[in-house]
């Protein structure tokens, strides 16, 4: 039974209620980062590794401030802060370990900081009452959902670029369009699970 509800939630995250295309949490670094295929699976993977680790972290803050009563104060300071302080050490570890990662994410790798889908998915984590393994399934779930939107994404533009786009479309109104049509696309998985 746990196995199965874990599956649910991984299907869940990835497609009916994907951050990015569903929710529509973490536009920003989809529309920016999505130009080139490579720095696309850069910002994908350093996405999930965040929104994994940070759901474990954030789920024993929470406990913790769930014990002195202090969850209603603290708890969107204290997530923030904790996202924040994983997005230095991604950095700090990308600019030694994989520097030329480092120079393509460039300006977007502070978007992670900033990214709603990862404060998204530690709250949403708390409301859906998840215990600790299936907050970090749906954590990780949910990275791998936004990697797969951004690389769907990235793929669709890298092949933009030796289409005839009309000159009013070039940029970011295309980029729009196709959003607006792989959120379309993906409304059809919401059938898929009933919840």
């Amino acid at each position: 039974m746990e196995i199965s509800k874990l599956l649910l939630i991984m299907v869940s995250a990835i497609f009916v209620n994907n951050f990015v295309l569903s929710r529509f949490l973490g536009i920003c670094p989809y529309l920016g980062v999505s130009r080139k295929f490579d720095s696309a699976l850069g910002m994908g993977m350093a996405v999930t590794f965040v929104m994994t680790i940070a759901s474990f972290i954030t789920w024993i803050i929470q406990i913790i401030l769930n014990h002195f009563g202090l969850s209603d104060i603290l708890q969107t300071i204290a997530f923030i802060l904790t996202i924040a302080a994983l997005v230095q050490f991604i950095e700090m570890y990308l600019k030694k370990a994989l520097p030329e990662l480092y120079k393509a994410l460039g300006i977007f790798l502070p978007l992670i900081t900033t990214n709603c889908a990862i404060l998204g998915v530690t709250l949403l984590n708390i409301t859906q009452h998840y215990n600790l393994l299936e907050s970090v399934v749906f954590g990780f779930s949910a990275g791998i959902g936004f990697t797969l939107a951004l690389l769907m994404m990235a793929s669709i533009r890298e092949r933009l670029e030796l289409a005839k786009v009309p000159k009013v479309f070039q940029g970011t109104a295309i980029a729009l369009i196709i959003a607006a049509l792989m959120s379309l696309s993906f409304m059809g998985f919401s059938g898929l699970i009933g919840e």
